[in-house]
């Protein structure tokens, strides 16, 4: 595991306003969309409704999933019948890969090849291992690359690091997120499919683990508990991460349960509770030791809205990589649910 990030190092002078820039401050750029499954049609949504952006061009590997996706998603859009075809567009300027885990190192090395600026759907990759490929190619290829980490961006989760940036609730110590959803058991089921790079880990975990991350970044140790489906991926996974410092995380993930998506931060002088969807647009309370506390309302819409718009900043001013997620997170957080994964004794086919 990484040394762990200075407590202070995760916080900017920034996070002291606990806002995000306006969605239609960002400039206007082309997206082409890869995969047309239901991820890619929120974002394609996201970003026609709430950005100056566009979406300009589809790619599936079926054309008439394409079209009918560019009629629902993206009127007007070229619809193509291969991905090939998407990246070789010329009027896109980034891709968003959505397809599934197990083809996003495959699809995005294909962007980037290209030379295509491009934003992939977490996970990045099956593993810290594929991650670093893809990044490497990106480096070399000079093109803007992002896991689309979209908590990360969201107006709450501004609000919450400013309230931890101002002191009002002292020393983060503990933090604690899930995020299970109950999935009826089908082997067919991408969740419980090896071979996509299923089960609830890499799916639904790495939001609260990415969540603590964003806080206190690489902890110093990781202990995992849990269960596998028939199919050998992981199902019902608690985790429990500890810094050098004292503070610790205490995370659960399972695609065999249904709970609120809660997560709480507790410092020593107060704690910040999101009581529901801690991952999405969201509602917040701040609470201080005094008793005092105060609320934050979280703007709805699509919340992948901020993330383009974050892309199409950075793409705009020249830069290949965000600063509010930047490729090391994306390396610590997978070698998080990496370790994870061997401790459950989880494999995917070819790893």
């Amino acid at each position: 595991m990484a040394q762990p990030h200075a407590y202070a190092a995760r916080l900017t002078a920034a996070d002291l306003d606990g806002t995000v820039p306006d969605l239609l401050s960002a400039p206007a750029i082309r997206w082409g969309i890869l995969g047309a499954g239901t991820i890619a049609a929120s974002f394609s949504d996201g970003v026609r409704e709430r950005t100056r952006a566009s979406v300009v061009a589809v790619g599936s590997r079926s054309a008439a999933k394409a079209q009918e996706f560019a009629a629902a998603h993206a009127p007007g859009a070229r619809a193509h019948g291969s991905y090939e075809a998407l990246v070789a567009d010329p009027g896109v300027d980034v891709v968003y890969v959505a397809t599934p885990h197990s083809h996003h190192l495959e699809h995005a090395l294909l962007a980037v090849r290209a030379g295509k600026h491009v934003l992939v759907e977490k996970p990045l990759a099956r593993s810290a291992a594929e991650s670093r490929v893809l990044l490497d190619a990106a480096r070399e290829a000079g093109v803007f690359l992002m896991e689309a980490m979209w908590t990360r961006f969201l107006p709450h989760v501004a609000a919450l690091r400013g309230a931890i940036a101002r002191g009002e609730i002292g020393t983060v110590v503990t933090i604690e997120a899930e995020f299970d959803v109950f999935f009826p058991y089908d082997p067919a089921h991408r969740i419980f499919a090896p071979g996509l790079a299923g089960g609830a880990l890499l799916d639904l975990g790495i939001y609260p683990v990415a969540f603590a991350h964003d806080l206190l970044g690489a902890p110093s140790s990781v202990t995992v508990r849990g269960t596998r489906a028939p199919t050998g991926v992981d199902d019902h996974v608690a985790l429990v991460l500890e810094w050098d410092g004292g503070q610790h995380a205490v995370l659960h993930t399972s695609s065999r349960a249904a709970g609120p998506h809660a997560a709480t931060v507790v410092g020593t002088r107060g704690r910040v509770e999101v009581p529901r969807e801690f991952f999405m647009p969201a509602d917040l309370v701040v609470t201080r030791a005094d008793g005092t506390s105060w609320d934050f309302t979280s703007p709805r819409g699509e919340g992948k809205a901020y993330e383009a718009a974050e892309v199409a900043r950075l793409v705009a001013a020249g830069v290949t990589a965000s600063p509010r997620h930047p490729w090391q997170d994306t390396i610590e957080v997978m070698a998080i649910l990496d370790e994870a994964r061997r401790q459950l004794g989880v494999v995917y086919p070819g790893e």
